[in-house]
């Protein structure tokens, strides 16, 4: 499925880069590899699993659910395939979310995330019957479109001569990781994918200690708000407890650490929960003389990439 969701995708995403910055490699004490799909079209991976789910079913119209990134990938993809979309957003996501996916054509429904339930929101929309739900994570689809950024990683660290090293990846719900370590199980068995999340936020790091799904007490109160869901998903933590290593989590002052040096060393913009990655490969000790680090988006509001260029500069 992740190979089929590499030829739809041809001509429409792009292989976006693998960066890194003899700065950032002294800061961490070890070789760091950042994959940019910030710079994936509407600035972040999920535009991704979005087109291949949506090639895939070719439906008349789509609903999706989304803190702003998988909202502006299904948004993009569908104005693309010329049929309409309807998002259903948090109330409280980054402004310039809400306004791009507005932006992209896509009919926007805010909700409240500590009151209401989005899924059940999303179910009722979805008895439309013109509207196919294309889920942020847990859908075979998306998940295996998100998989095609593995197969670049395995490329571009083959590429470099990298053949074992720890993949550290932005993880709310799973599909970008799950997707990930299905495409490295395949093509690049010795790159380990492990999941890092924000303090406090960290089911998937704690189902993994566990051995099965844990939930979040909360869904508010960080501001990783791309990567805030309330638990692993029922297909994607399957994938990550088979093949992925303990997770990791890391600060906010950390992530926003993570942002002003990729801005500072690497030359691109990321968002907080789009920079947890390169925070964990940069600021936690962890084994291999490389790690890779995807860097899953960059779509953040000035006032938040102030603060975070604000901090004593390091590095």
């Amino acid at each position: 499925m992740i190979e089929a969701a590499a030829e739809r995708l041809k001509g429409w995403a792009r292989r976006t880069p693998m960066l890194s910055s003899p700065f950032l490699d002294d800061l961490a004490g070890r070789r760091v590899m950042v994959k940019a799909e910030c710079l994936q079209h509407t600035g972040s991976f999920k535009f991704r699993g979005a087109w291949n789910a949506i090639s895939a079913f070719d439906p008349p119209g789509v609903i999706a659910f989304s803190s702003g990134n998988h909202a502006q990938g299904v948004a993009l993809a569908a104005r693309l395939k010329g049929i309409p979309a309807t998002i259903i957003m948090p109330s409280d996501a980054p402004r310039t979310k809400i306004a791009n996916t507005r932006g992209l054509g896509a009919e926007v429904v805010l909700y409240d995330r500590a009151s209401e339930d989005r899924d059940a929101i999303g179910a009722r929309l979805a008895a439309e019957p013109r509207l196919t739900l294309i889920k942020p994570f847990d859908m075979a689809e998306v998940i295996a479109g998100q998989g095609t950024c593995g197969l670049e990683i395995a490329e571009q660290a083959a590429e470099e001569g990298v053949e074992t090293a720890d993949v550290l990846v932005c993880c709310g719900g799973g599909g970008l990781t799950s997707g990930i370590a299905l495409a490295l199980e395949a093509r690049a068995p010795g790159l380990r994918p492990r999941p890092v999340e924000p303090e406090g936020f960290d089911d998937v790091a704690r189902s993994l200690a566990a051995g099965g799904i844990r939930a979040n007490d909360r869904l508010i109160g960080s501001i990783c708000d791309a990567i805030l869901t309330p638990r692993p998903g029922d297909l994607t933590f399957p994938i990550l407890r088979r093949l992925c290593g303990p997770g990791l989590a890391v600060s906010e002052d950390q992530a926003l650490r993570a942002m002003a040096l990729a801005h500072d060393r690497l030359k691109i913009v990321l968002e907080p929960g789009g920079a947890v990655a390169l925070a964990a490969a940069l600021f936690l000790p962890g084994p291999g003389e490389v790690v890779i680090a995807v860097a899953t988006g960059g779509n953040v509001d000035r006032e938040v990439m102030a603060r975070a260029l604000a901090l004593p500069g390091e590095g």
